[in-house]
């Protein structure tokens, strides 16, 4: 392997153009081999982890302003720019300036990403390799001559942002312009392809390396099937009950047509096993896309895959060939040791249909220290801390768990473990929703493909025990804070009665629950000062992180977040659900209005849309009936609650 010294006197000082969990990891990587590293930040971000952690912080209006990024680069004597993930990384544009400016890019050229940073480049660049490719049909090609289902996406980015499954003509232009919407807000591109849909399909990516002294190795593969609306939620390496003709064809695959493209930096080469062609004589293996950057999963492959017996950093290696260092390794030189899995931490509710949240963490734990190395097989990646304000004019995801294993069985035991261990409180995530993938058997099984979370949505958990915690939490604050008498109210409400709580002098607390039922619950420990509360609850140990604040008090059992507030918060709640009211069901801006008051409109009428996160939701008429109420216009920044519209129902 290559001394950490020889890198010095080529790149000396790096700028991060990005934020978030992926300018702490590049950070870490720099550090470690002496680069100073430089960090933009905008309005928002002044205080955020990156921006504190880096040698230098240089303030920018959007992460997005490639003029800005550059001169802050330039300012601060960088020699190159690291892009991480989103924001700029994939635009050949930027890599192009960069390059005119004098600096190094970490990834491609300029001409490396135009040609393969768009999905209808690199799906001819893959037929001239003679690489498979899905199915498509041309924009031009009628909806009626098309066999459905078919998939429109956008040519440009990534993520799952402007993706539309259509499964009948007559939803196929509406599909297309709300895909060009997303895709042009997301991307400022908004060509579109048009694939045949995979029902039945796995995500399989293979993971490359190349310099620019003409050598490419692939780093094994990923399976990334286990998505929401083409959105990853878990990732894992290697891909189980792989064939091993399957993986020699999707490894052998990558190479060719890295080599093909010239390709320098690491990169990702994904394909879409089609798992209903089996015993036809198809492979069913169709390329995807090429990602010209550092993938959100790249952590499980550093995992598992070791160079000469030794860990791998792909960061490292990103950095050591942008300073023109040749591969340290060659093919021969890989191996795969046990097996690992990444969950996907966002701000989103999955029980309130994967709705954005936004707010301000009070409490936040992991079951590891960010990029502090391994603890009981779980790494996290992460910048989220308490006290830190979570908007919507970011991507949501948060941060990433991740598990290893001497087998896979070994590795989802201990995701399952780390995400348990794993509170946020504050704030709405989809944690507890990560914990019952990784525990379910179809996981187990390895028998999710990429629609099994669209064709089996979660249901929401049951409260009941959170509440009872809750309940238990009230009445060990309230004595603490000198409560009196044998009776405490426990003035928490969830939508139902709230339920009495007594205290005895036993130290035995019983909660009526709703519905008459009734629980004793014995304190085993107490650790107040330390949020945690484990209790006996129906004769089995329970332990919660809680936090009991004036308004309210959050729960957090088993990665699950549970928030009760005082009745009192209530107060004038406005119209009741049912009727009419269409309130803003996250915080976000307006992107259009498409009814005025006095109109009659029909059920399931979109009246207007907004946007989060990145993510558009249309607004729709609950009933037929007349809009009474326009509480918005387009461009109108809007928080969550707001209302929208009202609809008063026909007669």
């Amino acid at each position: 392997m290559t001394s950490t010294s020889s890198i010095t006197g080529q790149l000396n000082t790096l700028l991060i153009a990005n934020r978030g969990e992926i300018a702490l990891r590049v950070i870490s990587a720099a550090r470690a081999l002496g680069i100073r590293t430089v960090a933009v930040h905008t309005d928002l971000d002044g205080d955020a982890p990156h921006a504190r952690e880096a040698d230098l912080a240089v303030h920018i209006s959007s992460y997005l302003d490639i003029e800005a990024v550059i001169a802050a680069a330039r300012e601060s004597g960088a020699e190159a720019i690291h892009p991480g993930y989103g924001f700029l990384s994939e635009r050949a544009a930027f890599a192009r300036a960069v390059e005119e400016a004098g600096l190094r890019l970490v990834g491609p050229s300029a001409e490396v990403m135009d040609k393969m940073g768009r999905k209808d480049a690199a799906r001819e660049i893959a037929v001239a390799a003679g690489v498979p490719v899905v199915p498509n049909y041309s924009l031009d090609t009628p909806p009626a001559e098309m066999a459905f289902p078919v998939l429109v996406k956008a040519a440009a980015g990534g993520g799952g942002k402007g993706m539309r499954i259509v499964r009948a003509a007559e939803d196929f232009d509406a599909a297309v312009a709300a895909a060009k919407r997303e895709a042009a807000s997301a991307f400022g591109d908004d060509t579109m392809l048009i694939e045949k849909y995979v029902e039945r399909g796995r995500h399989i990516e293979v993971q490359v390396l190349g310099d620019a002294h003409g050598h490419v190795v692939h780093l094994f593969e990923r399976d990334c099937s286990t998505q929401r609306r083409h959105q990853k939620v878990l990732e894992e390496a290697p891909a189980p009950t792989l064939p091993a003709a399957t993986r020699a064809l999707v490894l052998d695959a990558a190479v060719a047509l890295s080599r093909e493209v010239g390709y320098v930096n690491a990169g990702t080469v994904e394909f879409l096993l089609d798992t209903e062609s089996s015993g036809t004589g198809d492979p069913g293996v169709y390329f995807l896309e090429m990602n010209t950057r550092l993938q959100v999963e790249h952590p499980v492959t550093e995992m598992v895959v070791q160079i000469l017996g030794e860990p791998l950093d792909l960061v490292q290696h990103q950095l050591r060939i942008t300073a023109g260092e040749e591969l340290p390794f060659v093919q021969d030189d890989v191996s795969v040791v046990g097996h690992a899995i990444e969950a996907r931490l966002y701000a989103e509710d999955p029980y309130a249909e994967f709705l954005p949240q936004a707010g301000t963490t009070s409490l936040v734990r992991w079951p590891a220290p960010p990029f502090g190395g391994t603890v009981d097989g779980a790494r996290v990646d992460a910048a989220l801390e308490g006290d830190q304000v979570v908007s919507t004019g970011f991507d949501p995801m948060l941060g990433k768990v991740i598990a290893w294993g001497t087998d896979r069985e070994a590795a989802r035991r201990r995701l399952v473990s780390a995400l348990e261990d794993t509170a946020i409180l504050g704030l709405t995530t989809n944690t507890g929703f990560l914990r019952e993938i990784a525990e379910s058997d179809a996981f187990r099984d390895s028998g999710i493909d990429t629609a099994w979370l669209d064709r089996n949505p979660p249901t929401a958990p049951d409260r009941d025990l959170a509440r009872t915690i809750a309940a238990w939490t009230h009445v060990a604050v309230a004595r603490m804070a000198g409560g009196r008498g044998p009776t405490v109210g426990d003035g928490w409400r969830d939508g139902a009665p709230a339920a009495p709580t007594i205290l005895e002098l036993d130290r035995v607390i019983r909660v009526d629950r709703p519905g008459g039922t009734v629980d004793s619950v014995r304190v085993i420990e107490l650790g107040m000062a330390d949020h945690v509360a484990t209790l006996r609850v129906d004769g089995r140990r329970v332990e919660a992180v809680v936090n009991a604040q004036v308004n309210g008090i959050d729960v957090v059992h088993r990665g699950q977040r549970f928030l009760f507030e005082r009745p009192d918060v209530f107060g004038d709640h406005g119209p009741a659900v049912g009727d009419g009211t269409i309130l803003a069901p996250m915080p976000g801006t307006v992107l259009s209005v498409h009814v005025a008051e006095g109109q009659s409109v029909t059920a399931g009428q979109a009246l207007g849309t907004m946007e989060a996160m990145k993510m558009e939701l249309a607004l729709k008429a609950p009933f037929d009936g007349t809009v009474t109420t326009v509480g918005a216009a387009a461009g109108d920044q809007v928080v969550l609650g707001v209302v929208l519209f009202e609809v008063e129902e026909a007669t």
